[in-house]
């Protein structure tokens, strides 16, 4: 059974994310803030996706000022070092290698910004992947699903043979935590 909802921004271009509330029965619209994305480099994983995911709110609130909007950010971490989206193939081969048989976080932020109300969290989900062989790799990332992904690859489409397990929220790691995305709307009666 779909969920009743009154109509938000969601401030993406990210087809996953898309995805995830289509998927949860809500109604949004969808705006690209194209915010800038970067932060001082003092910032942890954590600090990064909130701060990103507020800044692409507040872009996409200054255009419709009057909205509810929902924007998040995502990254992974692993040694002390955060990785998001891969610039080409060969950034994307390497991080697959780096992420081969051990375990990473991925972060995402989220911004729910209304007039007079802004509320900016994140979530954790761990992420083991199997070993991968550099034929595996290079066949994952020929196919193009690791293009525009945090980490360089998407656990909702092929990504998903290459995870062992993981330990959190799924929708986190495809993009947003929807569930608790949707618990914190409904204070604003939105859902």
């Amino acid at each position: 059974m779909a969920m009743k909802s009154k109509p938000f921004i969601l401030a993406s271009a990210s087809p996953s994310r898309k995805m995830l509330l289509e998927r949860a029965g809500v109604e949004f619209e969808v705006v690209v803030s194209g915010a800038e994305e970067t932060v001082p480099e003092t910032y942890g994983p954590a600090e990064t996706v909130e701060c990103l995911a507020k800044r692409k709110a507040e872009a996409v609130a200054e255009l419709h000022p009057d909205q509810v909007i929902v924007a998040a950010d995502s990254m992974v971490s692993i040694d002390g070092i955060m990785l998001g989206k891969p610039k080409d193939d060969t950034e994307a081969k390497a991080t697959l290698r780096r992420l081969s048989g051990r375990s990473h976080d991925l972060y995402t932020g989220v911004c729910i910004l209304a007039p007079g109300y802004t509320e900016v969290f994140h979530q954790r989900t761990r992420v083991d992947f199997y070993s991968l062989e550099d034929e595996e790799i290079e066949d994952y990332v020929r196919e193009g699903e690791s293009r525009g992904r945090a980490g360089s690859y998407g656990i909702e489409g092929k990504g998903v043979t290459l995870i062992r397990s993981i330990c959190g929220d799924y929708s986190n790691v495809v993009g947003l935590p929807v569930a608790e995305t949707l618990r914190r709307l409904r204070k604003l009666s939105l859902q």
